[in-house]
């Protein structure tokens, strides 16, 4: 791979990415714990960065290192329906809304035909889970309380506890399921 590409690539992402979140290069700069200088470098394409300042770039930016790397993405990419994962519990069908990996945050949509129901897996400690209804009818059961939901709705759980999914009605309900990881101690 071409050195000077990939410098350039890193440049023209960088500074995309910064101006696409309004920040300037100080704001970004402080966020991502570098001097201004070395992130006025990484847009000029004069920087030779060592690994530590690319993952805290990244991590500032909200993006993996290689998305700073590779060549500048489109402005946006259409994903169809049958490119997001999907997986079948019974009568429940369950779609992936994020078609790419995003650190500490998984959003799904449930598809619950009538009377379906589905138990969700406990997620590891300190997770929070935003359930709520968009159609029918849902009700959540979570750590022995149970609250029912119509549209509109929503019930902020711990994710970590037992925790279980149901459509009581006679009609598809639909629902949508965010769950916000907790940070690994590593």
């Amino acid at each position: 791979m071409d050195a000077e590409l990939v410098a350039d690539h890193l440049a023209e992402n960088v500074r995309a990415l910064r101006e696409a979140r309004g920040l300037t290069q100080a704001q970004v700069a402080k966020l991502a714990g570098v001097p201004r200088p070395t992130w006025t470098n990484l847009e000029s394409g004069a920087a030779n960065p060592t690994l530590a300042v690319l993952l805290k770039a990244a991590e500032a930016l909200h993006v993996r290192v290689d998305e700073l790397l590779g060549p500048p993405q489109r402005t946006g990419q259409l994903y169809k329906a049958d490119q997001l994962p999907l997986r079948k519990r019974g009568k429940v069908t369950v779609r992936r809304l994020l078609p790419e990996t995003t650190p500490g945050l998984d959003i799904e949509r449930m598809e619950f035909a009538a009377g379906a129901s589905m138990s969700g897996v406990p997620h590891t400690p300190g997770t929070r889970e935003y359930l709520t209804c968009e159609s029918g009818r849902v009700e959540l059961a979570v750590a022995g309380e149970r609250y029912t939901l119509d549209p509109g709705d929503v019930v902020v759980f711990r994710g970590d506890q037992r925790h279980g999914y149901a459509n009581p009605g006679r009609s598809r309900a639909v629902a949508y399921s965010v769950v916000t990881f907790a940070p690994s101690g590593g």
